[in-house]
């Protein structure tokens, strides 16, 4: 993409490490704190099968993003892929739908850490939340991966305090693990789709590749490395949560991990568990911040938002007013709504921008073509399926919101024609 001297590129300071730490904030936090209990609830013991499905997509969708961002390292993820190998149109519905679905996110985000910190007053604490984080991202990317490092490093902490607190617990039960207990085949893929919320977080650092360093090597082993490190403790807690608790218990509980812990007869671990929870979604929220104002950014330049968004801060090197207008959206809806109940809709807008991730990976040429045309055809077929898989109320909101984005696309596209033949 050639950038216009009105639209600066963004300084590239974050290296391996950071690009790393950037994905696991966005898997962690939006992931085993929230999504434990629906899965549990769709899929039963079959739990660990539908994160296996899950993963097996998201390895799919990271390889073709990771390939992607090779040739095209520039700020906005699959909408900077969709444009640029299947069209126009293709790229901004990838941008339109990750922008509006993980908005939504970034509130269900901030009122997770209001509910756990304080309750009472949930909204509030969301509110203020999401303007700090909007003011850490503002000053830098460099401060932005700073806390980040310090919220994964707490988190960590705290999903390796729960492990071993279940390994310690007498009250462990093997039989709870078996898959087949309360499986059905809707709902596993039902499950898979849930718990896709869990994985796209790696999206964040491809949507940064315009700031990291080295970005041909550097996105594709972060992206893995990631990914890799989130599977192994995502498999490890869900073991933990089911042997000591089983599914329909989990499926039942507002705070899985508090549960848990309480379960395995650890009581004082609670508010650790708590903390650690605010704390990753914390992570995650900042995370996503800087995910939607970099592809806010990418459409800002090509006319589809206003072009006044697509401004860089010249001694900050970020894109400030897009982050301002994302922290004052996502600070309006965690006000006024309770979108915990996003995370359906959330995943359908998000494998709907991984499939035409994979469906423009498949238009790339390389050695080994056979396998490099079958892993982002299985990641387009996967998205597809788990993404029409979720419950009908996410699928309607999902098609509807992205119907609207089409609509909009081609009314502007005829004004502009019709502007051109006067």
């Amino acid at each position: 993409m050639t950038v216009t001297p009105q639209s600066p590129e963004l300084r590239r300071e974050l290296g391996l490490g950071d690009a790393v730490v950037t994905g696991l904030g966005a898997m962690l936090g939006a992931g085993i704190f929230v999504t434990l209990a629906p899965t549990a609830g769709a899929a039963g013991s079959g739990l660990l099968v539908a994160l296996a499905i899950a993963a097996v997509v998201a390895y799919c969708n990271a390889n073709s993003s990771a390939r992607l961002a090779a040739k095209y390292p520039s700020a906005g993820g699959t909408y900077v892929y969709g444009r640029e190998r299947l069209g126009m149109f293709w790229g901004y519905l990838a941008g339109w739908g990750f922008v509006v679905g993980k908005t939504a996110s970034c509130a269900a985000m901030a009122l997770t850490a209001g509910f756990y910190l304080w309750p009472e007053h949930a909204h509030a604490v969301a509110v203020a939340v999401t303007l700090a984080l909007t003011a850490v991202n503002y000053v830098g990317i460099q401060k932005s991966a700073w806390v980040i490092r310090l919220l994964v490093a707490v988190v960590l902490v705290v999903l390796v305090s729960v492990v071993v607190a279940v390994a310690a617990s007498p009250d462990v039960d093997a039989a709870r693990l078996d898959p087949t207990s309360g499986l059905s085949p809707t709902g596993l893929l039902e499950a898979a789709g849930l718990w896709f919320f869990a994985f796209a977080g790696y999206a964040r650092i491809a949507t940064l590749g315009e700031e990291v360093r080295d970005p041909v090597r550097t996105i594709s082993r972060a992206i893995t490395i990631a990914l890799a490190v989130v599977v192994v403790i995502y498999a490890l807690v869900t073991v933990g949560a089911l042997a000591v608790m089983g599914a329909d218990a989990l499926s039942d509980s507002n705070a899985p991990l508090v549960d848990v812990v309480r379960a395995a007869g650890t009581p004082a671990l609670v508010p650790v568990v708590t903390i650690g929870a605010a704390l990753a979604a914390l992570g995650a929220l900042l995370t996503l911040i800087l995910g939607v104002s970099r592809t806010t950014l990418a459409m800002a330049r090509d006319g589809h938002l206003p072009r006044a968004l697509a401004a860089v801060h010249p001694r900050f090197h970020v894109p400030h007013r897009a982050e301002v207008v994302v922290g004052i959206v996502v600070a309006v809806l965690a006000a006024t709504f309770d979108v915990r109940d996003a995370i359906g809709f959330s995943a359908f807008a998000v494998l709907i921008y991984y499939a035409i991730a994979n469906l423009s990976a498949l238009t790339l040429e390389g050695p080994r073509e056979w396998w490099r045309k079958a892993v982002p055809m299985a990641g387009l077929i996967g998205c597809l399926v788990l993404g029409f898989s979720l419950p009908a109320t996410s699928v309607i909101a999902g098609v509807g919101v992205l119907a609207i984005g089409a609509a909009l696309y081609w009314l502007r596209l005829l004004r502009r024609r019709s502007t051109a033949d006067h």
